[in-house]
């Protein structure tokens, strides 16, 4: 992995101090996904974070499922997200699943309950909320709240064994129902759920919540620093709470961070999983997705995700990042890596009427112009090519440069060509160019005889390789056009194009996420779905150029 000395933000500052004055030995990290859906770009920053950190500082990072929620997990996700970690270049010291510790937990809510700080409750979820209180106005008490302690632990312990069906009762914490802080007021920490469970399969009838789970799950693993996102903040006195009262032996701290949000992004695994479901796109790894899988399946690089969160940085104001800065990285990232070659993507043939029949050549080409050691490869050209159907206009408007009646371009890598008729169908579409060549024009013989101000890209037709270009656009509308409007109605109808043109032959080999640039088109990937023998299948990536400026 590439160099991953980065300036300081505040959380290294943190753990500097930490580890300078003694407070702590090793820093130990975590990342704790819920595996209910696949990783998306602001999951990338919080495995970057952690991961980086505790590498920064010689530490170490478990990776960590908060498998506490049966009924939306499944092994799916917990293996894509395993996939997902490794793609980035990340390697966890430890595997751990909150499920690991379902008996510990059980153990320290008895606790509690003996303690006298937790109860079961028999208000409904719709009742809880009602007596919660609101900001300005203090909850109101279960009037369940002061039941014994043996007959806590005998419903908690009827609880686990299913004997009760879901939502008729649950364990919350006995804190202050009159609290500022409305996390405080009586939260649950366990409720009842009848569902088969990925790991531990029927063995349990009662999961713990999340901020139940979480702390205790740190403090099992002698998490140091445990980093999570700014919506987290209001829940870090209950965090505490809970290490503080199950007598948790290691303390760990938890620091909050802005979350990514990027323009035209959804950043929601609720809606992302909808879009799934309901048939928007193709499944979760779509490149239109804003998920890790769809980003590498489009053709992102783990070292422009990893250079792109590294330069969004760390801190604890809310902003949002444009997209394009991601683009920058990846185009970045790919200038000096991907083969540059030849695509048309709207093909429309052209015949050279004064170049011999029957005649194939070929000439030589660039694989990269600014990378001198990607070589050479050599290109078939003949009578018949194909060029892109907006490099010719029938009545061009001023300052028009590429081909129509009468005018000469260069053929990149090639010849000048001059058209001299374009041919029709019944409909009036042109379907066909004829054109001349002059061959004192070839690339590389140095002709100076007279200039052209367009140049082309082209591929010769009797060799050239069929192939689907997939062109994509946001998945969401802009702010502008999508204010106001339900989440559905928000997407982008043109999210997706698709179009059938041809490559070069050299490319008939190509494999899936091979990376390429396409010549005045963009960058493109290999679809490593839908590409097979016969059928190439390219996404692009990105376009060539960008007003986008980092820097500003």
């Amino acid at each position: 992995m590439e160099n991953k000395a980065s300036s300081s933000n505040f959380i290294k500052n943190i753990v500097s101090d930490d580890l300078q004055s003694g407070k702590v030995s090793e820093v130990v990290t975590r990342f704790p996904p819920e595996p209910n859906g696949y990783l998306h770009i602001g999951h990338a920053k919080s495995i970057c974070l952690n991961f980086e950190l505790a590498d920064e500082f010689n530490g170490k990072t478990n990776l960590r499922f908060d498998d506490t929620n049966p009924a939306k997990e499944d092994t799916e996700y917990v293996e894509s997200i395993q996939e997902d970690v490794r793609w980035l270049g990340f390697e966890w010291d430890d595997l751990r699943f909150a499920s690991d510790y379902f008996e510990e937990l059980y153990d320290r809510a008895v606790l509690l309950i003996k303690k006298g700080k937790a109860f079961v409750c028999d208000l409904s979820a719709e009742q809880m909320r009602e007596m919660r209180g609101t900001l300005t106005q203090p909850g109101q008490n279960s009037p369940y709240r002061d039941r014994g302690v043996e007959e806590n632990l005998d419903l908690f312990a009827r609880m686990r064994a299913g004997e009760f069906k879901d939502g008729e009762r649950i364990l919350r914490a006995k804190i202050d129902m009159a609290s500022p802080n409305i996390n405080l007021r009586d939260p649950a920490l366990y409720r009842i759920a009848h569902a088969h469970h990925h790991r531990t399969g029927d063995a349990w009838r009662i999961y713990p919540m999340y901020d139940y789970a979480h702390p205790i799950s740190d403090a099992i693993e002698g998490v140091t620093h445990s980093v999570c996102t700014l919506e987290f903040e209001a829940h870090r006195p209950l965090y505490d709470w809970v290490i503080e009262e199950c007598e948790m032996e290691a303390k760990p701290r938890q620091y909050e961070f802005a979350r990514l949000n990027v323009t035209n992004t959804i950043m929601s695994k609720r809606y992302l999983k909808m879009l799934v479901d309901q048939g928007v796109v193709e499944s979760w790894d779509d490149p239109r997705m804003p998920t890790i899988s769809g980003l590498r399946r489009k053709g992102y690089t783990p070292e422009a995700l990893r250079a792109f969160c590294r330069e969004i940085g760390v801190a604890r104001a809310y902003s949002v990042v444009d997209e394009r800065m991601l683009e920058f990285f990846i185009r970045e990232d790919l200038k000096l890596k991907a083969p540059r070659t030849m695509a048309v993507l709207q093909p429309l043939k052209v015949v050279i009427t004064n170049y011999p029949e029957g005649q194939v050549e070929l000439l030589e080409a660039e694989n990269n112009a600014e990378n001198e050691a990607m070589g050479t490869r050599q290109i078939p050209f003949s009578r018949e090519i194909y060029i892109e159907q907006d490099d010719f206009m029938e009545n061009p408007p001023n300052k028009y440069f590429r081909l129509f009646p009468g005018n000469e371009v260069r053929l990149k890598n090639a010849y000048f060509i001059k058209c001299e008729e374009a041919i029709k169908d019944a409909d009036g579409n042109v379907v066909e160019l004829r054109c001349t060549y002059d061959p004192e024009t070839k690339s590389g013989t140095g002709f100076t005889g007279r200039k052209v101000k367009g140049t082309i890209h082209w591929v010769e037709a009797t060799r050239a390789v069929p192939a689907e270009f997939r062109l994509f656009e946001p998945l969401l509308l802009d702010e502008e056009e999508g204010a106001d409007k339900e989440f559905l109605e928000r997407i982008n109808p043109n999210s997706l194009t698709t179009l059938q043109g041809f490559v070069e032959p050299n490319m008939k080999e190509a494999q899936g996420q091979d990376k390429f640039q396409f010549f005045r088109h963009g960058y493109f990937n290999v679809d490593p779905k839908h590409t097979s023998a016969g059928r190439v299948v390219f996404n692009r990536i990105v376009s060539l150029k960008s007003s986008f400026d980092p820097k500003a």
